[in-house]
């Protein structure tokens, strides 16, 4: 049997599944989660999670054939390969995504689909052709991530006098994904909160709102409608936020039962491909998929709604905080609700 290394790259840090290439549907023999140093380049994690893996196949005395990284851009795939070596295979991420859920049996029967993969450091948004593996749009928006939500959350307990820092704040945002119902504690004065599903659920959902509306101006640019909504990212593990999605967009709804091991998965179904860097044709730019021009109007609704999202990411960059405990007293302004941020003391 053919051990390969599956990996994805991202600005959150690296994840890695260890498998053999005739047991991609069994469960990974093993697997690593990298989070990315504060200031450290996104290759950073990707090494430490392919030495990591390499010495857990040696430890089963085999060793990786192949290793494929997925990546979103073209600079953190160059990246990633000067410092990895010519033996890494780099490959776009939506097309790792594609082959999983195709492999699986996830991916519907229909001409194309929205990627949502909304991870800790944002949302990124691929409209991509089923039938040729083809790129029709794709934007990335930081308005709404995990460590926003995090960060709203943290805020939320500070309100209940229940202060904690990030990664804290993080492990009762990921059991939530697990409970309806979590108890935090304060490490230094022993208060104590509840917080529920309902609550980071109604906490989201300005962001929620915001990426639907993201979702429609994709679909609207591209003059397609997809097939259906693939989530992904760790993110949308809580059903609660699966939910307010599938009711904010008025499309069916894919969700493998572990959305952040897709692309890691999907690498190692593209091990076999020879190529170095494998990339998926896109729609050049100011084509439209579709032949029927659109109205001037939509057009100028989607530029508005992009001149708005600047403003609003510009007014609230200034706003962003460093330290680790919440301000228990000044509650997010609108645009800081929004982008997750919470106000610098």
């Amino acid at each position: 049997m053919v051990l390969v290394l599956g990996v994805s790259a991202g600005a959150g840090g690296a994840r890695a599944v260890l498998n053999h290439t005739d047991q991609p549907h069994l469960p990974p023999l093993d697997r690593v989660r990298i989070p990315r140093r504060a200031g450290a380049s996104v290759e950073e994690s990707v090494l430490a999670a392919i030495r990591r893996m390499r010495v857990a196949a040696l430890a089963r005395d085999e060793c990786v054939t192949a290793t494929v990284v997925t990546c979103r851009s073209d600079l953190h795939g160059d990246a990633i390969r000067a410092a990895a070596g010519p033996s890494v295979t780099i490959v776009d991420e939506p097309l790792a995504q594609l082959r999983y859920l195709r492999f699986t049996g996830l991916l519907p029967d229909t001409d194309s689909v929205m990627l949502y993969d909304l991870g800790s450091s944002g949302l990124t948004v691929t409209h991509a052709d089923c039938r040729t593996d083809t790129i029709l749009a794709s934007q990335r928006s930081t308005v709404l991530s995990g460590d926003g939500y995090d960060a709203l959350l943290r805020w939320q307990l500070a309100r209940g006098g229940v202060a904690t820092d990030r990664r804290t704040t993080r492990t009762h945002r990921e059991m939530l994904s697990r409970a309806r119902v979590v108890t935090a504690t304060d490490a230094d004065t022993g208060e104590r909160a509840v917080v529920t599903r309902s609550d980071l659920a109604a906490l989201c959902e300005a962001g929620l709102h915001h990426s639907a509306s993201f979702v429609r101006k994709m679909i609207e640019d591209t003059g397609v409608r997809p097939g259906a909504l693939v989530l992904l990212g760790g993110c949308v593990r809580n059903p609660a936020l699966r939910h307010a999605v599938g009711q904010l967009v008025d499309l069916p709804i894919v969700y493998d039962p572990e959305p952040e091991y897709v692309s890691a998965r999907g690498a190692v179904l593209l091990a076999a491909r020879k190529p170095s860097r494998l990339r998926m044709p896109r729609l050049r730019a100011g084509a439209t998929a579709d032949p029927v021009a659109r109205s001037g109007p939509g057009r100028r609704k989607f530029l508005a709604a992009v001149a708005v999202t600047a403003t609003l990411g510009g007014a609230v960059a200034g706003l962003l905080g460093t330290d680790d405990r919440a301000d228990e007293k000044t509650p997010p302004t609108p645009a800081q609700f929004i982008d997750g941020s919470l106000p610098a003391k």
